[in-house]
């Protein structure tokens, strides 16, 4: 099994953390997402994963893309741990947190979004950082209410689900992007059990074969 990953895309980032909680380790192949380099766009990737988008996985049988898709898959190929709580609501809702983030809040601040607001629409940066904050800041609240309802160290369950494993890159990307989270103690509570794991720990962009040197 391989990962095609880029230390910085918080896409990957769920996937390694999902990975390691199912405690597996695919070879990590490193594709530069950074613009000088565009390497998701080269002609031998795309020969592979024909969206041109990280993260994806080289299995057996076929290479897989989009982060949420290859979560499922890690979920029916390797059942145990669990993504998901074992009470269907509670699955359902822990579903509906974590594509709160995937759906709603990632697409509209991802790297091509914000591009295009600069190169089309005239954004300056802090046009971009408006818009960036005001999305997450919408989804956050609604995940915060969530969270703050919790009755244990984790969102739906008694261990990180799917809900942890986008909630945390997330928040990462909110601080990479000068997010205040003083109004989201829940989200921020979880995110600090979170990183007591090796799982979520080891998953971090700085610590990836291709982060640059500190």
């Amino acid at each position: 099994m391989k990962l095609f990953s880029y230390f910085y895309s918080s896409a990957a980032y769920r996937v390694r953390i999902g990975l390691n909680l199912k405690g597996l380790e695919p070879e990590y192949v490193p594709i530069s997402l950074h613009p000088e380099k565009r390497e998701q766009l080269s002609p031998e990737y795309l020969a592979q994963n024909p969206e041109g988008r990280i993260p994806a996985i080289a299995t057996e049988q076929g290479v897989l893309g989009q982060s949420m898709a290859i979560l499922e898959w890690l979920e029916d190929s390797h059942p145990e741990p669990s993504f998901f709580p074992l009470d269907p609501w509670h699955r359902a809702r822990c579903r509906a947190f974590a594509n709160t983030i995937a759906c709603d809040i990632h697409p509209l601040n991802n790297q091509s979004v914000l591009a295009k607001l600069k190169s089309s629409y005239s954004a300056d940066e802090n046009d971009i950082l408006d818009w960036y904050h005001h999305w997450l800041r919408r989804g956050f609240e609604t995940l915060e209410t969530i969270a703050a309802a919790r009755s244990s160290e984790y969102v739906f369950a008694d261990v990180p689900t799917l809900a942890e494993i986008c909630l945390i890159p997330q928040l990462k990307n909110a601080r990479r992007w000068n997010m205040p989270l003083d109004d989201f103690p829940a989200l921020v509570e979880v995110e600090q059990n979170c990183l007591a794991l090796p799982a979520f720990e080891n998953a971090s962009p700085e610590n990836q074969p291709d982060a640059p040197l500190p």
